[in-house]
């Protein structure tokens, strides 16, 4: 029965993560998303202002767990949202590395 199953779920484990493969476009997307979107809170220079900065500097003692999490569910008490209902877990993890590795910075 076990082996019934496994190639059903490998090919859905392997078609999901085809289908969140981010096209360029997508990637273009989601950095204006950054700027506009989180700069609206991070200051559009991502250096803080309603929200704390997300440059490299300052994400420096962050994992990047925390950073996904934190753009997944939100901070209960602040005004970040979660944006788990609006973007991918794919997305998510686009913009975590792009912040960490960049600093939002091109």
């Amino acid at each position: 029965m076990h082996r019934l199953l496994t190639v059903p779920v490998l090919f859905l484990l392997a078609t999901a993560t085809l289908a969140e493969t981010l096209t360029a476009q997508r990637q273009d997307e989601l950095r204006e998303l950054v700027y506009q979107d989180c700069g609206s809170c991070h200051g559009m220079r991502l250096t803080g202002g309603l929200g704390p900065a997300l440059t490299q500097a300052a994400l420096q003692g962050k994992n990047q767990a925390w950073i996904r999490s934190t753009i997944s569910e939100g901070r209960a008490g602040t005004p970040m949202p979660a944006w788990k209902g609006l973007l991918t877990t794919a997305e998510i993890n686009w913009i975590t590395d792009f912040l960490k590795n960049t600093g939002g910075q091109p």
